[in-house]
Order: structure tokens, then sequence, then C-alpha cells
């Protein structure tokens, strides 16, 4: 009896299943970019018949890994699939990633530098860079800050719909007068970092500091984390509070440079 077609086990190796590979090339599709796409959008883009986009979309919709918005009827990915991605990397793993990346920012930038990742509805700083200067500095690693007032909080808080939805619980608190805390501004700010792929603050949490952040992606691109940097407002912005743009691509630059050495594609 020949063993061709067959394991070392003695059964059947099957092929690739089609209709797997076609769920795994949607959700690489709405990981990239906005990461909203409609169902005619994501059929012409991996050339698939629009019945059977819409098919692989519903089961995925019904297992939680994409989610379908209720004005727009476009799709993007679900709470089940973000934190699955999240889970399978380490925070130490993240760090020690990222750690060379987050000194040559801090240098470049002049400014300190924070690597943040989701924990318990609030960013948990992973890695602090001081500013590369005299002045007294605090630690900040091991520390909780809230997503809703925080550069690296808004990133996590656009590429995770669980954790928008963990805000309503008590509502977000207003740490200042520009603090966003309605789930009308937090959500089209969120929509604003999906466009942009940077976020800003600018006296949200402390009045007179500014950050700017930008997402770091693992295989797939699912964001597990946020890089940023943070000093006073007059360092971080222009006169008219949008971030300076040399900053700015320093940051989105060191978010690439993360993202790769995670096994990131390009996005």
């Amino acid at each position: 009896m020949s063993n061709q077609g067959r394991s070392g086990y003695g059964w059947a190796v099957p092929g690739p299943i089609q209709s797997i590979e076609r769920a795994a090339a949607i959700l690489r599709l709405l990981a990239r970019g906005s990461g909203r796409l409609g169902v005619g959008e994501i059929a012409d883009s991996l050339e698939l018949a629009k019945g059977t986009a819409h098919g692989i979309l519903r089961t995925l919709q019904g297992v939680g890994f994409v989610e379908q918005d209720r004005d727009t009827g476009k799709y993007q990915l679900g709470a089940a699939l973000l934190h699955l991605g999240t889970s399978y990397l380490d925070v130490n793993e993240l760090r020690s990633r990222a750690i060379n990346w987050a000194d040559a920012l801090a240098a470049r930038s002049g400014e300190a530098v924070r690597i943040g990742a989701p924990l318990e509805g609030r960013v948990l700083v992973v890695h602090h860079v001081f500013r590369p200067d005299d002045s007294l500095q605090t630690l900040d690693v091991g520390t909780l800050l809230p997503l809703h007032a925080t550069a690296l909080g808004k990133v996590l808080l656009a590429y995770d719909t669980g954790l928008v939805a963990s805000l309503r619980t008590g509502g977000p608190e207003a740490y200042t007068r520009r603090t966003l805390v309605t789930q009308t501004a937090i959500k089209r700010a969120c929509g604003k970092v999906r466009e942009a792929g940077w976020a800003s603050e600018n006296g949200e949490m402390i009045t007179g500091e500014a950050g700017i952040a930008a997402p770091i992606r693992g295989h797939g691109g699912i964001v597990v984390g946020a890089i940023g940097v943070s000093g006073a407002a007059e360092r971080i912005c222009e006169a008219d509070g949008s971030p300076i743009p040399r900053l700015l691509g320093h940051v989105r630059d060191a978010a690439r440079a993360v993202s790769r050495d995670l096994g990131a594609s390009r996005w």
C-alpha cells in the first residue's frame, strides 16, 4: 500500500482549506488601513464574489472575530480577535523588542518616551525612557494611565472596541477641562486616530503637558501596544495645538520599526 499523500501517523495529509484561507485574508485586510470596510470593498480587494465574502463575514461575526457597524454596515476586527492578538504577546517581549527603538526615539526627539499596553481597562507603562537632559524625572514603568486622556490610551482605544466598551462603566473621569468624557467625543477621537494612524493629547490629563503616540502592531497587523513621546505642551505642539511634524515623524518611524521587529508586515 502506497504511503503517498499520508503522514507518518497513517492518515491522509489534507490540503489547504480554501474557506479558511479566504477568512484569514479578510482578517488581514481589516487589520490594515482604516480597519473598516464594506462587503463590496472586501470582495473587490480579494477578488471574491460578493456573496462569498458576505458569507465568510457573517461566520466571522458569529464567533466575534469581526463586528459590523450599525450605521455604515461596514466591518472591522472584533473584540474577541483583538484580545487573542494581545494575549499572545507578553509585555516583557514587547519591552525587549522595543527598548532600542525607544532609546533612539528619546535621543532624536529630546523628549521622554513611554511604551504602553492594555491592562484591565487602562494603559500599563511597560517601558519609560527619560527625557535626555538633567531635569528631575520620575520613572513611570508599572504606572496605569487612563485610556481616554492620554495619547497612548487613545491609540489602544482606537483599535479595540472592547476597551471602548469598558469606559461606559462609571463614566470616564475628567482630569482637566480638556479631557474627553462623553462617548461621542471619545468615539470621534478614535475614528480620527484610525484615519491618521496616530494620536495626540494636549492638556487632557495634566494641564500644560502633551503627547504623541502611534500603534505598535504584531503578526497580522493587530495592535498590541503603543509608543509615544510626552512633555511640556510648548515643546510637543505647534501654536495651534497640533503636534510638531518633526516629532510626529519620529514617533511614527519608531512605531513602524518596533512593529517590524514583532513580525508585522507593512500597512
